[in-house]
C-alpha cells in the first residue's frame, strides 16, 4: 500500500537534531520497532547513520495511522513529515531530542521475520550470523566497523598520494612460485593443461615497476593463500602494499611511522608516538619468546641455565648444557592460583610443544615460613640454586614462577611466549585502550623447515641479506641476518616488508642458498633474473595487512568482523554455499576430470 508517491529522502535518520525542529523531512529506511500504545504508534526507523522516531497520533490522518498498524520488523519504508521535539527524550540516541510527524508514508518492501534480532552486540553464533550475511551486516556495529575500513583505506590513499606514490594495479592471474604457503590455482581453457595462480601478494611485480621507474608504488590489493584459517587470517584478505625505490631501512620505516601516526589519529584519535621503539628479531625473542611481542605488560623472559647447567636435576641440566635453555617467567600476583589452574597451564605449554612446566608459588608471607613456598622442582636443586633462581626472578610475596626447560630453543620461546600472554590474561594485566607499536627488525634471512629438510627463506627469496651478512648465504645459513623489518601493534604484526636484493649475481647465490638449481631458479623466477640485468635500483617497500590492521581499530578480535563477506574456518561461505561443484561440460573445457 502506498500513501505516498515520491521515495526521495533528504536526509538520513540518524542526522536530524534540534536546530532541524519545524523543517519538512523526508526519510528512508528500516523497521528497527513499532511500539503500539493504542492510539500512539512509535516506530524506530534505521539506516546506515541512525535511528529516528516516527511519531502517528491524532493528528495523522487515518490511512497512514492504519498503514504504521501493519508495519513489522525490517519493513522497508519512506516517510515524509514535520520535525518536532519529542516530549520524552532519549539521551542514549543521537536524535533523541526529536521526532517525526508523519504526514506521508509508503512502503516500499515487507521482510519475513528475519532469523535473528538486527541488533548491536548480538550474541547469535557466527555460523547463522554468516549465513544471512545481509541481514548481519544491517547491524549498527558491522556498519560501523566497514565504515571504520573506508575511512582507512581513504586515509591510506591520500597520505601516500601526498607522499608521492602512484597507485597501479597488478595481475590477479599470475605464475605459480611455489615457495611459501599454498597457490590458489585457476585453469586455463586457452592454454589445456596450464594454470593461473592468485597471487599471494604482488611482490614480483611491485619489484619489476621498480625496475620501470615508478619509484614509488603503491596498491590497495586483493591477496589469496591457500592456508589453514585461524581469528586473524582468511584464505582472501586485503594488504596496503608499497614500495620504494633509492631507499634503505631507515627510510621505509620513517614514512610508514608517520603514516600510522596519521592513520591512528584520524581514525579513532589516537596518538602515536613517534619514533616508534625498535626490538632486533634476537632480543624480541629473547625477552618475549616472540617475533611479535606485546608490550603492554611485562612478564619478560628470563634465562637461568647458568644457574642450572650443573645442577643434578637433569630436567634442568641437559637442555642447560647441550645447546637448548632453561628460562622463565615470573607472574606477580600468580601465587593466589590455585594449583588446578597451574595443572592447566602446564597442560598449556605443552600444546605448544613443551613437555612440562616447573613452577613455584610464593605465599603472601613469603620469605618468611615454609608454608610461604611450594614448587614442583626445588627439592631436587640446592638451596643456593634455589636461592639463585629466587633472586634472579625478583621474587615477591604471592609471586608464581613458572620455567620452561627443552633442548630447542624455539620449543622453549614458543611455549614461555603464549605463557606469558596466557597468565597476562588470567592475571588482568593487560591494559585496554592502549596501542603499543614496535619494530621488529634484523629478522634471520632463513629458517629450518623439518618437513623439507632445508633451508627456507623466512620471508620470501628476494629480501636482501644485512650487508655484513652476505658471505654467510653459503657457510652460515642459521646466523645470517635479513634486511627485514615488521611493524608489531599489541602482539599483532600488522605488516611486514625488507629492503630488496637488486643485483642479478646476489639473486642468484639466494636461490643457490636456497636449494634451487640454476635451472629451476630460470624456470620459476627468470622474468625476474633477466629484468635485473638491466639496472635495478636498490629498493624496498612493506605490505601491511588491512583486515588487521581495522581489527585493531575498531577493538575486535577477529578480522571476520571487518570483512563485508569472510569465509569459516574450513574456507567456505555459508551464505552462498562456495566452494562448489561446477557441471562436466566447465571440467570438460578446462581438459580437467575430477578423481
Amino acid at each position: 500500500m502506498t500513501l505516498s508517491t515520491k521515495h526521495h529522502r533528504n536526509i538520513y535518520c540518524g542526522e536530524p537534531r534540534s536546530a532541524d525542529i519545524g523543517r519538512e523531512l523526508s526519510v528512508c529506511g528500516w523497521v528497527q520497532r513499532r511500539r503500539d500504545l493504542g492510539q500512539l504508534i512509535f516506530i524506530d526507523l534505521r539506516d546506515r547513520t541512525g535511528v529516528l522516531q516516527l511519531a502517528f497520533d491524532d493528528n495523522t490522518s487515518r490511512d497512514i495511522f492504519d498503514l504504521a498498524m501493519t508495519l513489522r520488523s525490517e519493513f522497508v519504508i519512506h516517510a515524509c513529515g514535520t520535525l518536532r521535539e519529542r516530549s520524552s527524550k532519549n539521551s542514549d540516541l543521537p536524535t533523541g531530542e526529536v521526532e517525526l510527524e508523519v504526514t506521508s508514508l509508503s512502503l516500499l518492501a515487507k521482510s519475513e521475520t528475519p532469523p535473528f534480532e538486527i541488533v548491536e552486540d548480538t550474541d547469535v553464533n557466527d555460523t547463522l550470523r554468516l549465513k544471512y550475511r545481509y541481514l548481519d551486516l544491517r547491524r549498527p556495529d558491522m556498519q560501523r566497523y566497514l565504515a571504520l575500513r573506508h575511512r582507512a583505506v581513504k586515509i591510506a590513499r591520500d597520505f601516500f598520494d601526498e607522499n608521492g606514490f602512484y597507485e597501479i594495479e597488478t595481475p590477479m592471474l599470475t605464475k605459480s612460485t611455489p615457495e611459501g604457503a599454498r597457490d590458489y590455482l585457476v585453469p586455463s581453457r586457452v592454454h589445456e593443461g596450464k594454470f593461473y595462480a592468485l597471487p599471494q601478494s604482488p611482490q614480483q611485480y611491485k619489484q619489476l615497476l621498480m625496475l620501470a621507474g615508478f619509484d614509488r608504488y603503491m596498491q590497495i590489493v586483493r591477496c589469496f593463500r591457500d592456508e589453514d584459517l585461524r581469528a586473524d587470517r582468511q584464505p582472501e584478505f586485503t594488504q596496503i602494499d608499497l614500495e620504494m625505490s633509492f631507499v634503505d631501512i631507515e627510510d621505509v620505516l620513517e614514512i610508514n611511522e608517520r603514516f600510522l601516526r596519521r592513520l591512528f589519529k584520524d581514525t579513532v584519535g589516537v596518538d602515536v608516538n613517534l619514533p616508534i621503539e625498535r626490538l632486533n628479531y634476537k632480543d624480541a625473542m629473547n625477552r618475549f619468546g616472540s617475533d611479535k611481542p606485546d608490550l603492554r605488560f611485562g612478564l619478560e623472559l628470563c634465562d637461568i641455565s647458568d644457574i642450572v647447567k650443573d645442577c643434578s636435576f637433569r630436567v634442568f641440566s641437559e637442555p642447560a648444557s647441550s645447546g637448548g635453555s632453561v628460562r622463565m617467567i615470573s607472574v606477580p600476583g600468580g601465587g593466589t592460583m590455585p594449583r588446578k589452574q597451574i595443572d592447566a597451564l602446564v597442560e598449556f605449554v605443552k600444546t605448544y610443544g613443551a613437555k612440562g612446566l616447573a613452577w613455584s608459588k610464593l605465599g603472601e608471607a613469603y620469605p618468611n615460613g615454609d608454608e610461604s613456598f611450594s614448587s614442583s622442582y626445588a627439592k631436587f636443586l640446592t638451596e643456593e640454586e634455589n636461592a639463585a633462581i629466587l633472586e634472579r626472578a625478583d621474587a615477591k610475596p604471592n609471586g608464581l614462577i613458572l620455567i620452561v626447560a627443552d633442548t630447542d630453543d624455539d620449543v622453549v620461546f614458543a611455549a614461555l611466549g603464549a605463557l606469558r600472554i596466557e597468565c597476562a590474561k588470567r592475571m588482568n594485566l593487560i591494559p585496554e585502550n592502549e596501542f603499543k607499536f614496535v619494530w621488529i627488525t634484523e629478522f634471520p634471512l632463513f629458517e629450518y623447515s623439518a618437513e623439507e629438510d632445508r633451508f627456507v627463506a623466512k620471508h620470501h627469496p628476494f629480501t636482501a641479506p644485512m650487508g655484513e651478512d652476505i658471505e654467510l648465504l653459503e657457510t652460515d645459513k642459521k646466523n645470517c641476518r635479513a634486511k627485514a623489518y615488521d611493524i608489531v601493534l599489541n602482539g599483532s604484526e600488522l605488516g611486514g616488508g625488507s629492503i630488496r636484493i637488486n643485483t642479478p649475481e646476489l639473486q642468484q647465490n639466494m636461490f643457490r642458498a636456497l636449494g634451487f638449481t640454476d635451472e629451476d631458479a630460470t624456470e620459476r623466477f627468470g622474468h625476474l633474473i633477466e629484468a635485473f640485468k638491466y639496472g635495478a635500483p636498490p629498493h624496498g617497500g612493506i605490505a601491511y595487512g588491512l583486515d588487521r590492521i581495522v581489527m585493531h581499530l575498531a577493538g575486535l578480535s577477529s578480522i571476520r568482523d571487518v570483512i563485508a563477506f569472510p569465509k569459516v574456518q574450513n574456507a567456505s561461505e555459508p551464505m552462498t554455499g562456495c566452494p562448489d561443484i561446477v557441471d562436466d561440460k566447465q571440467l570438460q573445457e578446462l581438459g580437467i576430470a575430477i578423481s
